[in-house]
């Protein structure tokens, strides 16, 4: 009987699992922003591209570690430092494009095939950020329970009460910011999804002009 009640109180005790959607989708974009980071030039980053691999492959294994365990606050700390140390390689990756131009030292190819890598880099990390930060983190978001103070979605605005946005409506957003330099069809509401999808979009025009750039100085 005593040990009947033992185990009853140990599975009581035991950490809730999560609720909200998979994380597997945005592994896989971990993934690719870091064979993205591995496949450009040199010139464009000052850690070595293999080493970018290997740091988010060990964050991946924390954060799968972490969750497992049932430390969600950690996992979505975790999380945000990932998407935090990719976003600071955007940014010296695209400073280190903008040097390159004045100074004639890349090949029309190589800046091309740079920026285009740094572009989709761009809308991958975001599309991270966004998956990261609404309605509290993907392990709060629930088809009863979704409530956000971050972005405002068509489906949400119709009153579809069991739709819940996962990482591919997040990835639509930051590829129509990175495109269309607006969020198209999703309201923007708190201060930090609105500074986020401005440098996001800064980023986007900053590649871009570089590219019109070369293109004026070759022809």
């Amino acid at each position: 009987m005593l040990n009947n009640l033992n185990e009853s109180q140990i599975e009581a005790n035991k950490p809730t699992p999560p609720r909200g959607h998979p994380r597997w989708l945005s592994f896989i974009a971990l993934i690719v922003i870091g064979l993205l980071f591995a496949s450009l030039s040199q010139d464009r980053t000052l850690i070595p591209g293999w080493l970018v691999v290997v740091i988010l492959v060990i964050l991946i294994g924390l954060i799968t570690l972490t969750r497992l365990r049932g430390h969600y606050r950690m996992t979505q700390r975790l999380g945000l430092l990932t998407a935090t140390i990719v976003t600071v390689a955007l940014i010296l990756s695209v400073a280190l494009l903008l040097t390159s131009i004045p100074a004639h030292r890349t090949s029309a190819g190589t800046l091309l095939t740079d920026s285009l890598l740094i572009w989709i880099t761009n809308v991958m990390i975001f599309a991270l950020w966004y998956w990261l930060i609404d309605g509290g983190g993907p392990a709060h978001r629930r088809n009863d329970t979704h409530v956000t103070e971050d972005f405002l979605v068509p489906q949400t605005v119709a009153g579809n009460k069991d739709w819940v946005p996962g990482f591919v409506d997040y990835l639509f957003l930051a590829f129509n910011t990175s495109t269309a330099f607006s969020p198209t069809d999703t309201a923007v509401m708190s201060r930090r999804a609105k500074a986020l999808m401005m440098l996001q979009a800064s980023m986007s025009l900053i590649v871009l002009a570089v590219l019109a750039a070369r293109a004026i100085n070759i022809f």
